[in-house]
């Protein structure tokens, strides 16, 4: 009976059955490098977006500190020339210098602070982040090449190579699905960092750890900063029109010594205030020049002197005089340009601004690529593991085929089916 069976089977159904088999095995085998392409493609075109994500920040993060730094320096300058200016003049109350010398340590040091941290914590990203960028690069290449070369060598038949090949895709496998794991860690780590992000710009005063990133100065050390330039403003603004009033425009007589320079002329517009007393903002008096123009009108003022500086034709200031005027000015002019800087500087806008922009701009794009990096290593995981069971199920149809044409054969010159006899 069992004979019977066995003679039921022909050559060309056994043939043909074989073959199918290993055809639809080796199919599979093409499948796959399509897979691990697939995933690659995933890898790759994660890895660029997160760079160019990366240097987004990176480059946005250190704008924002350095324009902030900058400002700072300038603001420290300003401070400076006041006291330059003062020591000649004595244009300042001594309350006023002191004020000057803490105000100055206090940019000095926030300026030094800010600019160290910002450049720190960018180099921190580069240094972290982009490594990432080159085992992206690696594994991606070395998961292609290594389903290309299993695929040969199933395909080939090398026993020996596929189970060493089978190995190294399992040691490949957990380590692809360890770096999908690294990168979804990476990936909610961006999400929750920028989560935090929206929760500062709504609550802006609370403490938070993004101000690791780019610190806040201290509320009441800006205010001081403030206060205390709209204080010399108001100081070299007012001693300013103090000298024009009661001496430039004085018809004064030569026994008034060094005060006396022949003025004469119409009498100089006197230069506006943008503050009072209390350091209050306040507009601009009629007939006052503001600070933008002042020099020009100024220079209508001028007069020719002497070998000994007395005033030779019309005018009110001397040559010698319009340049401290205008030293004077430069310096009240820039600190008053400055003040919205330091009311943003105060109320912490320009982190406002930093955390907003990064928000906004970069952190779609960085869920979304680091979303893709681990996605496509789990494919890539994926893929090398199924490729890996098809090489052994390949391997093994094979050997069976050998193994079926070995004991199967006919006698020369027999057709039909036929089974080799026991011995």
């Amino acid at each position: 009976m069992g004979r019977e069976m066995l003679q039921s089977i022909t050559r060309e159904e056994l043939d043909k059955s074989s073959f199918f088999c290993a055809l639809h095995i080796k199919k599979s085998n093409l499948n796959q490098p399509k897979s691990n392409r697939a995933g690659s493609v995933f890898l790759f075109i994660g890895k660029e977006k997160f760079q160019e994500s990366q240097v987004t920040v990176v480059s946005y993060v250190l704008k924002e500190a350095n324009t902030v730094v900058q400002n700072l320096r300038n603001v420290f300058n300003y401070l400076m020339a006041a006291k330059e200016i003062d020591n000649g003049q004595a244009l300042l109350s001594g309350e006023l210098q002191t004020q000057i010398d803490v105000m100055q340590k206090n940019v000095n040091d926030f300026a030094d602070k800010l600019g160290t941290v910002a450049e720190n914590r960018s180099e921190d990203i580069r240094k972290y982040i982009q490594p990432l960028g080159l085992i992206l690069i690696y594994v991606a290449a070395a998961m292609l090449v290594l389903a290309f070369l299993g695929f040969l060598i199933s395909i080939l038949g090398l026993k020996c190579l596929v189970y060493f090949f089978v190995i190294i895709a399992w040691i490949a496998v957990v380590v692809t699905f360890a770096l999908s794991g690294i990168f979804l860690l990476v990936h909610n780590a961006v999400a929750d960092s920028c989560v935090a992000m929206d929760e500062w710009l709504q609550n802006p005063t609370a403490n938070s750890a993004l101000e690791d990133l780019i610190p806040r100065v201290d509320h009441e050390t800006a205010e001081a900063i403030l206060k205390g330039t709209q204080g010399v403003t108001f100081a070299f603004v007012n001693a300013t029109n103090t000298a024009i009033a009661n001496i430039y425009n004085a018809d004064l007589p030569p026994e008034a010594g060094l005060l006396y320079s022949n003025q004469s002329g119409p009498p100089m517009p006197l230069l506006c205030n943008p503050f009072d007393s209390n350091l209050t903002a306040q507009p601009c008096a009629p007939g006052e020049v503001e600070f933008g123009n002042a020099t020009e009108v100024w220079k209508n003022y001028i007069c020719n002197v002497s070998a000994s500086g007395i005033c030779t034709t019309p005018g009110r200031v001397t040559p010698n005089i319009y340049n401290q005027l205008t030293a004077s000015l430069n310096v009240s002019y820039g600190l008053y340009e400055y003040g919205p800087f330091l009311v943003d500087f105060m109320d912490s806008t320009y982190l406002k601004d930093l955390f907003s922009g990064i928000s906004k701009d970069c952190c779609p794009s960085m869920r979304k690529s680091t979303k893709w990096m681990y996605t496509g290593f789990a494919v890539v995981s994926v893929a090398v593991m199924l490729s890996l069971i098809l090489w052994i199920v390949f391997s093994r149809e094979r050997r069976h085929r050998k193994y079926t044409k070995k004991h199967m054969a006919w006698p020369q010159g027999m057709k039909g089916p036929y089974m080799k006899p026991y011995a």
